[in-house]
């Protein structure tokens, strides 16, 4: 019951991170920073930042069992995508102290990154009929909706920003 539910807990890090994050911006709102801003900081932080790290580590530790998650086969590329992760994750949790312009920079990547992700896991769905949880399930729309969202929350942040000062 316990490994269950630690399993349950580790495989749903982007879920919880992400729910996480709303929940801390939404009731506490950084000092100096406009309510918009505290989300976009904490999405970074939390879903994009520690769930990107969990991830590139998941991959370069345990390249068999992350393949097989997502329903693909083990090769070398688990080890550059999980580098990929590794770097993301780290310049995510930088951006939460960091400027608006910085956290922009980390914005755009993510965006690309995501829909990139997301194009191929649509096409393993549709070219391989793969509906594994790690390519077809939770994590293939949280990815669709972060990169959605973060963009519009970057412009509003900015927006915000011009309409203060």
């Amino acid at each position: 019951m316990v490994a269950s539910a630690i399993r349950l807990f580790l495989t749903n890090i982007p879920l919880v991170t992400f729910i996480l994050a709303l929940l801390i911006a939404t009731f506490y709102t950084r000092k100096n920073f406009s309510r918009v801003e505290s989300y976009l900081s904490w999405l970074l932080m939390l879903p994009i930042g520690f769930a990107s790290l969990w991830a590139g580590l998941y991959h370069t530790l345990s390249p068999q069992t992350a393949a097989a998650f997502i329903g693909w086969q083990s090769s070398p590329f688990q080890f550059e995508m999980g580098v990929s992760d590794i770097a993301l994750g780290i310049v995510a949790i930088m951006a939460f102290w960091r400027t608006l312009e910085f956290k922009s920079a980390v914005v755009t990547w993510v965006t690309i990154e995501f829909t990139g992700l997301a194009y191929g896991h649509f096409h393993q769905i549709l070219s391989a009929g793969n509906y594994h949880a790690g390519n077809a399930g939770l994590l293939l729309g949280l990815t669709i909706i972060q990169a959605v969202l973060l963009p519009i929350l970057l412009i509003l942040a900015f927006k915000t920003r011009r309409n203060v000062h």
